[in-house]
């Protein structure tokens, strides 16, 4: 008889919460939940960037939110990605991979065309002015080392970009990630080609 009375001593009564009270700590739960989930993606899978500056219009404007992938694959010319640090420059940048490693680099700013490996590249989707009004801190052709990038902005006027020593050839470590979708202003809102 005793063990029976200190057993129903030691049983804990459950305090009868109305369904209310259980709904609110079940969303909640389900709120620190999709916040922890939220967090992990957007440190280690995807960032929201801000884009600064006219040097890649008319594909991305100034104050355009762009959505980056920071999966990157290896780096494949026509990639528009995040560049977090360069030879110059103490801000990221935002810029078009033209060329990857080992391949020549090759400009004509007479005619605004450029030349991956004797190619001259077809740019009339992204780029309105060519190569034209712009000279560069190098002498051409180059041929782009290992672990590198050679990057252009599509609008090459006002461009600081590999054609400048302040940018130069990029370091692939210094790629956050690939840039694939523009997500704020909202009637701006698409995948970036």
């Amino acid at each position: 008889m005793q063990e029976y009375a200190n057993a129903a001593k030691n049983r804990k009564i459950k305090p009868s919460f109305g369904p209310l009270v259980q709904n609110c700590y079940e969303w909640i739960e389900a709120l620190i939940s999709a916040i922890i989930i939220l967090v992990v993606i957007f440190t280690f899978f995807f960032r929201v960037v801000n884009v600064s500056g006219p040097s890649m219009l008319p594909t991305l404007e100034s104050n355009d939110r762009v959505l980056i992938s920071m999966l990157l694959h290896k780096p494949q010319a026509g990639d528009i990605v995040v560049i977090t640090r360069t030879q110059g420059l103490t801000q990221p940048i935002i810029k078009r991979i033209i060329a990857t490693e080992g391949e020549t680099v090759d400009i004509d700013f007479e005619q605004g065309i450029v030349y991956v490996d004797g190619k001259a590249l077809d740019e009339s989707a992204y780029l309105k002015n060519g190569t034209t009004t712009q000279s560069s801190d190098y002498t051409y052709p180059l041929t782009v080392p290992e672990g590198h990038v050679f990057v252009l902005g599509d609008n090459r006027a006002v461009s600081n970009d590999s054609r400048s020593k302040d940018v130069g050839m990029v370091d692939e470590r210094y790629i956050m990630g690939k840039a694939e979708w523009i997500v704020f202003p909202f009637q701006r809102f698409g995948k970036i080609t």
